[in-house]
């Protein structure tokens, strides 16, 4: 059963996800305070079902839970493209705030987190998810050097007709690329634009994510797509076209 009170229809809706119901009951009541409506659940399997219900506009998710975990969930989310996720662990090591963000969390916090900056992380990720949608709204599918990369079905062909499997990071950095051709981003811009910016460990994360993404579109016709661009960052070379 989830945990909420009535507040306009039209506020962000947040649904917590987490097997301690102090904490559930603490972070419902901060998102209340901030305004926005807010709802919870003990584990995945309720966290189905509410979504089935009532849907949400953001899911703040443990990683440690019985059953499922969060991890799992999260990347369950993630093939359905929406809602955006923020994943919180009492674990606070790299390679798990690194291996959340490659599942398809959006944002990663350490428990015990300040519960303002928990609200101002739920803000930007949902600003990022508006602005991604009314972007998309723009155009469907793009064409950059013989591939065709729908936005809606987050789906990658490669010249030849193949299916690219793409995880969520490089479909998210792919976007950015493509939605900014020809210019330079740098780590900090592709993390506020992909992932998070909190954290110098995550420029890892972006250097990983953008050397697999790069191998997936390595073709001895198209020359360099992703160009490093030393002391500054990465370069998409190709500007799109619609599809």
């Amino acid at each position: 059963m989830t945990e909420e009170t009535l507040v306009p229809p039209d506020v962000p809706h947040v649904l917590i996800v987490d097997d301690d119901a102090d904490i559930r009951a603490g972070l419902v009541e901060v998102f209340h305070r901030a305004g926005f409506k807010a709802s919870a659940a003990p584990d995945a399997a309720a966290m189905d079902k509410a979504l089935e219900a009532d849907g949400a506009d953001l899911v703040v998710l443990d990683l440690m839970m019985p059953g499922e975990d969060g991890l799992s969930a999260a990347r369950r989310l993630a093939t359905r493209g929406w809602p955006p996720v923020i994943m919180l662990s009492a674990l606070g090591d790299d390679a798990d705030r690194i291996v959340g963000l490659e599942v398809g969390a959006d944002d990663y916090l350490s428990k015990p987190c300040n519960p303002r900056e928990l609200v101002a992380r739920a803000r930007a990720v949902l600003r990022r998810a508006k602005d991604t949608e009314t972007k998309r709204g723009a155009s469907e599918a793009a064409r950059f050097a013989g591939f065709r990369f729908d936005f809606a079905r987050r789906e990658l062909v490669d010249p030849d007709g193949v299916l690219v499997s793409l995880s969520t990071g490089e479909f998210r950095l792919l976007r950015a690329f493509m939605e900014r051709p020809q210019r330079v981003l740098s780590r900090d811009q592709l993390l506020d634009l992909a992932f998070s910016n909190d954290t110098e460990v995550f420029d890892r994360a972006v250097d990983v994510q953008v050397s697999r993404l790069r191998k997936k579109l390595e073709r001895p016709e198209t020359g360099e797509l992703i160009r490093t661009v030393r002391g500054e960052g990465y370069l998409f070379t190709i500007k799109p076209t619609p599809a």
